[in-house]
């Protein structure tokens, strides 16, 4: 994790003391999300859908959700002191229908830090030795250490991630186009989309675009 911050200049990071696999939506869990959040004093806070697939996602989502009013109610946690102003809060991108496909309200462009992104995946082989490497939850292969597999390995990861944030500039290309203009939006490659959760501040356009100062 502290060599993906390095890559991506992530100047602050706290990992949670949570197993994979293991994150339940408890009241304890919540007052450990909405203690960072205030501590924090974010300003935008990004997190899954709560009908994602995976539980650890799922659950992320509705803990983040019951943090989001609780962080301006001064009853809640008295010792931590209470945000004056909701963040704004973003789900992050997922292909769900049901119960409702994602509506995104901002889609920006990667393209200028595509590769910078795919090496700091990399750096978290935990996550590539198994599904990301064979498409097999099964099958653990760890990631050689050095060598030809490496890079071959570096490599696959590389595609499968261009491919995935290519279908996701080409699924909103529309929005692409209403933020960026036609020239630009329809010529970005790989883009990330962003839904704005209504459970914490409801932000008008302009306000939205002054903590995404990308599209001139």
């Amino acid at each position: 994790m502290k060599r993906a911050d390095a890559i991506l200049g992530v100047k602050s990071t706290e990992v949670y003391d949570i197993h994979d696999g293991e994150i339940m939506p408890t009241l304890e869990n919540r007052r450990k999300i909405a203690k960072t959040i205030r501590e924090w004093k974010a300003d935008v806070v990004i997190a899954h859908r709560p009908n994602d697939y995976h539980p650890d996602h799922r659950y992320t989502g509705i803990l983040v959700q019951d943090a989001a009013f609780m962080l301006i109610v001064k009853s809640f946690m008295p010792l931590v002191p209470n945000l004056t102003k909701n963040p704004v809060f973003l789900y992050t991108e997922d292909g769900f229908q049901k119960p409702n496909p994602m509506d995104p309200d901002i889609v920006v462009s990667i393209d200028s830090v595509m590769d910078q992104k795919i090496d700091a995946l990399w750096e978290l082989e935990s996550q590539i030795e198994s599904y990301w490497a064979t498409r097999d939850f099964e099958s653990v292969v760890p990631v050689p250490p050095s060598g030809p597999e490496r890079e071959a390995r570096k490599a696959g990861l590389a595609q499968r991630m261009k491919v995935r944030y290519g279908n996701i500039a080409n699924r909103f290309r529309d929005k692409l186009i209403e933020l960026y203009g036609r020239k630009i939006g329809s010529e970005v490659k790989y883009a990330e989309a962003f839904e704005l959760c209504e459970y914490g501040l409801r932000t008008s356009g302009d306000e939205l675009m002054e903590l995404f100062p990308f599209f001139g």
